[in-house]
């Protein structure tokens, strides 16, 4: 009979005050066990990688798949949502990347965790993030879901047409326009020193997106030494695949096993059907690819082995 992972509380205390209140899933059987960090996209999102409208429900599928190879994974609420205190409105993507480090270093003391046998899993932001800890920590695997390796600016204009391709003519023919408006709004955001600013009457985060405007993944990719599983969709409208041979070509020789999977979205669904923005709706009803967990599952405990010699040297703890 199939056994339920334990699930058990963890919360993270970041380095400017609130709390982050997680999820710590552990393995059957007993432990200490190799571990993993998720992290997901942008946004206001839960430790499932949830808004109240775009539920992707990643962490539970996810960390219950992990949890089967013999993996404990912890997952928390970003400032500002469920049940983590904070405003994710002011929060920058720096302040995301260090809360994400801290997470790591809770993960990495845990009495139930082996601190030589640790991943980052990421998806979309998540993914980025996870670059920056694999490049900064010694973690033993990192998993990049819809990474992209450019400036965060290019990423950002390369979805804006991505999108637009997919929308209907009429609203494809005011390409030009919409262009004029995004290039005012970027300018003005890189103007002003708030970290929170109206555009066109709706509240931006502003630093956040200062700061991801100008971040380069590839500056972190160029740092990495751990195996690198890098997974992004042929359909993904949000970030290029194409980035995939970027990934391999930073990493040393051997480093990455790079999928790009036919017909999979960045929801991490598949859809046989002509994928636009507005296929989204529907995609979210289904789960997340079941072939897509068991390869990060099934990759993931095989680089941090489920079964580690426990005279094997301890691995260094991420400084808190």
């Amino acid at each position: 009979m199939h056994t339920a992972p334990r699930e058990t509380a963890l919360t993270v205390t970041t380095d400017d005050g609130p709390s982050l209140v997680g999820t710590l899933t552990l393995p059957t059987g007993p432990g200490p066990y190799p571990a993993a960090l998720l992290l997901y996209g942008s946004g206001p999102l839960d430790r499932d990688g949830n808004t109240d409208k775009l539920p992707l429900n990643l962490g539970r599928p996810l960390s219950e798949a992990l949890a089967a190879a013999g993996v404990a994974t912890l997952r928390y609420d970003r400032r500002g949502t469920g049940d983590s205190p904070g405003d994710w409105r002011t929060a920058g993507f720096t302040d995301n990347r260090r809360d994400a480090g801290r997470a790591l270093a809770v993960l990495a003391a845990h009495p139930c965790v082996r601190t030589d046998s640790l991943a980052v899993v990421g998806h979309s932001e998540g993914a980025l993030h996870a670059m920056a800890l694999a490049a900064r920590y010694e973690v033993r695997a990192v998993v990049l879901l819809a990474g992209f390796a450019r400036r965060g600016e290019a990423a950002l204009r390369w979805q804006a047409a991505s999108v637009l391709r997919g929308m209907p003519a009429p609203l494809r023919l005011l390409r030009r326009p919409l262009a004029a408006l995004g290039n005012r709004a970027l300018t003005r955001i890189r103007q002003t020193r708030k970290r929170t600013a109206r555009m066109y009457g709706m509240p931006v985060n502003a630093r956040w997106m200062r700061e991801m405007l100008d971040h380069d993944s590839r500056h972190d990719l160029t740092a990495v030494r751990a195996p690198v599983l890098a997974v992004t969709g042929d359909k993904d409208i949000q970030v290029p695949a194409a980035d995939l041979a970027v990934i391999e070509g930073l990493l040393p020789a051997g480093g990455a096993e790079v999928h790009r999977v036919p017909d999979l979205t960045h929801l991490l669904r598949r859809d046989p059907a002509r994928h636009t923005l507005r296929s989204y709706r529907r995609l979210l009803r289904e789960p997340v690819d079941p072939a897509l967990l068991d390869l990060v599952a099934t990759w993931t405990g095989d680089r941090l082995g489920a079964r580690i010699d426990e005279t094997a040297a301890e691995g260094r703890k991420p400084s808190a």
